[in-house]
């Protein structure tokens, strides 16, 4: 599955990295009701870090992981929120070079995007369901990617520990039936993602087809989901999203007793476990 975000060495842009990817920056989020995004990110461990100076944009942190809250009138993300309701209107990639990955990307056939309207002045291109792909060069030991168009909220580039989350695991794309192999194109064509895991499981009521891949770094993991049918829970989200975008975001913890414990501290709740009968048949 490739090195964890946290000890994997430095990305370099060479024929296997043909664009120079180093891992996950941020993941943009816009809601109708933005307060509840912090109400919920509270809840979580994050904590709000820096605001943009001329922007309703929040940055939210914990550990390595940032969120990026997106409340601006007129915004990219706030016009997702027209058409998908609370979402996940983008996501950041660490590159080496911010520029070339974005030419690299663009010549390979990507749809580069020109907005004023994105959450930061930095280079991007349209992604799956018209989420944008932001490229950030700056991070780590070359600095802050927040310097520059944010003010900090308290102490300088923090980490603060929240509930022990701290590097950004994978995150999903569920996708229409027949688009499996578009995005999968996407991602190995145009930044050299191989395949790690193919999945293709029939239920007794439903089915679903998942291709795993990573990202040359290593740092990056996106499963992309397709349903078989028209009752799925993917094809519910499909529906109910109104189109193709990130469907979950799972993180890191060394921890995860530990960090669930405090989830449940903080009032976040939990979904149901399955019956015990469950466990017994599992054995069978």
């Amino acid at each position: 599955m490739g090195p964890f975000p946290h000890d994997a060495p430095p990305a370099r842009i060479g024929k296997d990295n043909p664009a120079g990817t180093d891992g996950f920056e941020f993941v943009e989020f816009a809601h109708p009701e933005p307060e509840k995004l912090a109400q919920l990110f509270t809840r979580m461990g994050y904590v709000a870090v820096a605001k943009h100076r001329t922007k309703d944009v929040t940055i939210w942190r914990q550990g390595d992981i940032n969120y990026v809250v997106n409340a601006e009138p007129g915004s990219h993300a706030m016009k997702f929120v027209d058409k998908h309701g609370p979402c996940a209107a983008s996501m950041a990639w660490r590159v080496v070079d911010a520029k070339h990955a974005f030419d690299h990307a663009v010549a390979k056939g990507a749809m580069p995007y020109e907005g004023a309207d994105k959450a930061l002045d930095v280079p991007a291109i349209i992604g799956i369901g018209g989420s944008l792909l932001y490229f950030i060069e700056t991070y780590g030991k070359k600095g802050s990617a927040y310097d520059a168009e944010f003010e900090w909220l308290g102490a300088r580039d923090p980490r603060p520990e929240g509930v022990g989350f701290y590097y950004l695991d994978h995150l999903t794309h569920n996708v229409y039936r027949g688009q499996m192999d578009k995005w999968w194109d996407f991602y190995r064509n145009l930044f050299g993602f191989k395949q790690i895991h193919f999945f293709d499981i029939d239920g007794k009521i439903t089915g679903l087809v998942s291709r795993a891949i990573t990202s040359p770094c290593g740092k990056i993991r996106i499963p992309l989901n397709e349903s078989k049918d028209e009752t799925s829970q993917i094809a519910e989200y499909l529906k109910k999203y109104n189109g193709e975008g990130i469907q979950h975001i799972a993180v890191g913890t060394d921890e995860i007793y530990t960090a669930t414990d405090r989830l449940a501290e903080n009032g976040l709740k939990f979904m149901p476990g399955p019956p015990e009968t469950y466990y017994d048949m599992s054995y069978d």
